[in-house]
């Protein structure tokens, strides 16, 4: 599939760079770019089309390489004015791509394995990426609050980029969150309100604010302005194609919400292949998911085209949406490319969160845990390729999550005396 390029609307008065318009997924009208995230003609989901025509693969990777160690290095692929990088924002990407040999022999994978290590953004997730997009959207089309509907790091993340921006916050989560992100979300001043219900209750009741005088105003990241919002993960493509020295992965794996991170993953991939930046060979996309909430692996397995709705239970509360916008792209995405989605239990989760954690020294939320744990599963069921280069995403840091792994504490307690440290067994 090419890179979608169109002409610029001639009613586009917005400066959102190369982004030329909003196309639908489904059945290609194309409208104006605006605040807008479903098809007036079929309802379908709206994506951005961009005007790359005037790119030459060397140039545009020189101007690349020369930017900043942000996102904003791809300011060229993005719908973002081109002098966003002086404007006040968190300034999110550019994160580690961690060669994980030691994770690799415990998993027995030999064609090299590498963790692309999100936990280093400035609030501790990849949902930078994505509220960097959708302010400079939210700024472009004169909106003073922005707020979301959120699982918790996508709150938090709001919440900075807000106060860094000089915007109003009010954002909404399920009421009974983990501790540690509503704290999170609510250190940075904006307002923060509880939902009684699961976050697909509070997608439904923010989708009904932005059609009320009350939301006048308001830029809602993942819902008026998703089209815009969806397009930071494609740099999670761009910068492990970049940091692998511009080629792409032979196999990746991608937990899954929405299931939005992972088709703009495949997105960006194809973007860099049609514009000469990468070579253009296979590859694979798996998707992650928690056995709690797991619609898309269910209909995967099952041969579906259809995700059915599920009632979210699991730890991976990060992950737990039970009726995923984006289930069926998904599907899509991991048949054409020969890849799979598979689920793994909440114990599973606990148990590759410390496997990452004592190999690597890098500490995942849940959603890494069940990406890590989806990698074991599929390499012990022959579905991965061992042999091949493959990258596992951890999207957040572990302090989010502390509750997965409440059970882990100290070795043992002894007196200050070195007997004392030989009766423990520790010489």
């Amino acid at each position: 599939m090419a890179v979608q390029t169109v002409a610029p609307h001639p009613t586009s008065s917005v400066d959102l760079g190369p982004a030329a318009a909003l196309s639908c997924r489904e059945c290609g009208h194309r409208v104006p770019l605006g605040p807008v995230f479903a098809c007036e003609e079929c309802f379908g989901p709206l994506e951005i089309a961009y005007d790359f025509s005037a790119y030459e693969a060397e140039e545009l990777r020189r101007r690349i390489e020369a930017g900043p160690a942000n996102i904003w290095r791809y300011a060229p692929l993005l719908p973002v004015p081109a002098d966003v990088a002086d404007k006040p924002n968190l300034n999110p990407g550019w994160t580690k791509l961690v060669k994980a040999d030691n994770l690799a022999r415990e998993l027995g994978v030999t064609g090299g394995l590498y963790v692309k290590d999100d936990s280093g953004n400035p609030t501790h997730s990849f949902k930078d990426r994505v509220v960097a997009q959708a302010l400079e959207a939210a700024r472009a089309f004169g909106f003073t609050t922005l707020s979301c509907s959120s699982t918790g790091n996508l709150a938090g993340a709001v919440g900075a980029a807000a106060a860094r921006a000089g915007f109003r916050s009010c954002v909404f989560i399920p009421h009974d969150l983990e501790q540690g992100k509503v704290v999170m979300a609510a250190v940075y001043g904006g307002e923060l309100v509880g939902i009684e219900g699961n976050y697909d209750d509070v997608n439904r009741f923010c989708s009904e604010l932005i059609g009320d005088p009350a939301g006048e105003g308001w830029g809602f990241v993942n819902v008026n302005l998703r089209p815009y919002y969806a397009e930071g993960s494609k740099t999670l493509a761009y910068e492990i194609c970049e940091q692998l020295g511009w080629r792409l992965p032979d196999q990746i794996v991608v937990p899954i919400a929405s299931g939005s991170q992972l088709t703009k993953i495949d997105k960006g991939l194809r973007e860099l292949v049609e514009l000469g930046l990468v070579e253009d060979r296979p590859y694979k996309i798996f998707g992650a998911q928690a056995l709690g909430c797991s619609p898309v692996s269910t209909a995967f397995k099952a041969g579906h085209d259809v995700v059915r709705p599920q009632k979210p239970d699991t730890i991976a509360k990060s992950l737990a949406i039970g009726n995923p916008a984006d289930g069926p792209y998904v599907l899509d995405i991991a048949r054409r490319t020969g890849g799979a989605v598979e689920d793994v239990t909440d114990e599973q989760v606990v148990d590759a969160i410390k496997l990452l954690a004592r190999t690597e020294g890098i500490f995942a939320e849940t959603a890494g845990g069940v990406t890590v744990g989806v990698t074991r599963k599929l390499i012990e069921n022959g579905v991965l390729d061992p042999t091949l280069t493959t990258v596992v995403l951890n999207t957040g840091d572990g302090l989010k999550t502390l509750d997965a792994v409440a059970g882990t504490g100290l070795t043992a307690t002894i007196r200050p005396n070195l007997e004392s440290f030989r009766e423990a067994g520790l010489a």
